[in-house]
Formats: C-alpha cells, sequence, structure tokens
C-alpha cells in the first residue's frame, strides 16, 4: 500500500512538477519584462531619435530573454524526468560545430540584429529602402526586420541578408513646391506676395522646420513663369507639408488678384 502511494506521488510529482516550472517561467519573464520596460520608460527626457533607439533595444532585450527563459525552463523540466543537465551542456562543447553548421544562419541574423541596433542603421518607425523594398520599419528582432509600405504590405527580411540600407528618417526632408505664373503678372509683386505669405505661415504649418524660403524663378516655361518656395519638414513628412504650401499660396495668390494660367497651345496656320 504504502509502495502504491509512493508510485501516486511520483506520478503527480511528474505531471504538476512541469506545470509548476512552466508558470514560474512565465511569471519570471513577465516580472523581468516589466522591470525592462519601466527602466526603458524613463527615456521620455531625451531626443526623439534616441527614444527610438531605446524602443528598438528594449525589443530585442526582451526577445532574448524570452529565449533564455524558455531555455532554462526547459532544462529545469529534464532534470525533473532524471535527465542529466549537466552531461547535455557538456556534450554541447563536442556537438557546437554541428550545431553551429546546421543553424549558422540563425547565429548569422542574431550577431547581424544585435549589429545594426549597435551601429544604428535604423531603428522602429524608420522609413527605410532595403533590398529596393521601402517602408516603416515596424518590427526589429533577433533574426528578422519587418517593414510595411504605405499600402500596408510587410516584407520579412532575415538580418544577415541586410547589406545596403537607405535610411530617410536620420535627417530632415525638403519640401518644395513650383508654381506657375502668367507671364502677365509683374515679377517684383508676385515676389511679394509670396514673401509676406512665407512670414505669416512661420511656425504654423504642422511639421515645417525652419522658415519658407521663396527662391524666386525656378524656370521660364512654355506657359508660365515658375516660382520655387522651399522649406525644411520632419522626415518624411514633405508630402503633407507641400499639399499645405499649395493651398496657402492659391489662397494667398487669388487675394492679390494674381493668375495662375491654364496650359497653352498657341497655333500658327502658316499663311
Amino acid at each position: 500500500m504504502i509502495g502504491l502511494f509512493d508510485k501516486i506521488n511520483f506520478d503527480v510529482k511528474l505531471i504538476l512538477s512541469p506545470i509548476i516550472y512552466i508558470v514560474l517561467g512565465i511569471v519570471i519573464y513577465e516580472l523581468l519584462k516589466l522591470i525592462i520596460t519601466k527602466i526603458f520608460k524613463k527615456t521620455n527626457l531625451i531626443s526623439r531619435h534616441k527614444q527610438k533607439q531605446a524602443e528598438t533595444l528594449k525589443i530585442v532585450l526582451i526577445n532574448l530573454l524570452k529565449y533564455l527563459d524558455i531555455i532554462a525552463v526547459g532544462l529545469a523540466i529534464l532534470t525533473i524526468y532524471g535527465i542529466n543537465v549537466r552531461s547535455i551542456l557538456a556534450g554541447l562543447g563536442v556537438t557546437a560545430v554541428l550545431i553551429g553548421l546546421a543553424f549558422q544562419d540563425i547565429a548569422k541574423d542574431i550577431l547581424a540584429g544585435i549589429s545594426i541596433i549597435l551601429e544604428d542603421q535604423y531603428e522602429i518607425g524608420d522609413y527605410v529602402k532595403i533590398d529596393g523594398f521601402e517602408g516603416k520599419v515596424n518590427f526589429i528582432g533577433l533574426r528578422t526586420t519587418r517593414i510595411v509600405d504605405y499600402k500596408g504590405a510587410t516584407k520579412i527580411i532575415a538580418n544577415h541578408l541586410v547589406t545596403d540600407v537607405i535610411n530617410y528618417s536620420l535627417n530632415n526632408t525638403l519640401a518644395i513646391v513650383d508654381i506657375g505664373i502668367d507671364y502677365g503678372e509683374d515679377c517684383e509683386k508676385v515676389k511679394k506676395v509670396l514673401d509676406e505669405m512665407a512670414t505669416n505661415l512661420k511656425n504654423k504649418i504642422k511639421n515645417a522646420k525652419g522658415e519658407i524660403k521663396v527662391l524666386g524663378i525656378e524656370t521660364l516655361a512654355d506657359s508660365a513663369v515658375v516660382y520655387r518656395v522651399t522649406v525644411e519638414t520632419t522626415s518624411m513628412e514633405h508630402y503633407q507639408v507641400q499639399r499645405e504650401l499649395r493651398r496657402e499660396i492659391k489662397k494667398a495668390l487669388d487675394k492679390a488678384n494674381i493668375k495662375i494660367p491654364f496650359p497653352q497651345v498657341e497655333v500658327h496656320n502658316g499663311k
């Protein structure tokens, strides 16, 4: 009878202990994840660029923690079933070469992922072009990077395959607006109206950085005198700023009764 109870207790241990280890692993993982998140929340006062870098590093650390936690729980469960974990770990030295050959791409991905972060090639939220694909980085893991384009398509790239990167988010971009004016309009009047508009719009257009510059006549086109207006913008926000500028330029020109011509074609009958 005692032997039966011992057998039942042993069976219960084999069933419950792995469950307990798994629950403990989840609790420890969530606790450490919470600590890491709180530590990185202290980056709120640093620059936007450093905040993005900190967010990227946080995600990679959490991913690394998850893998280590899974390995630790797995080894602990093996000990319950009488498997000598020490001999397994010691044996890894003998099989390291074989494992390295089998998982060399994974190792390359992990090392490349760490290199991407340390070298600050790109971060989560950056707009990049990799292997001909343009989009915003929405995930950087130990093995892969995910990029989403403006249509919503997602490209998943192994980190070790990331070679040439064009990062559009490292510097401000330039909004350029060319506006055609009727040849019959006075050049000085047009310049004055555009200059006044630029002064009045200072610090009023979202994502515009610095002063709006009226560069003057850019080209003499077939049907219009083309003036150019520029302003630096937050990275990759130049399209939105250009739309705002065109609207304000149109309003200013209409108010001053300055004509924006339609395309014209002059035809001669040869007589």
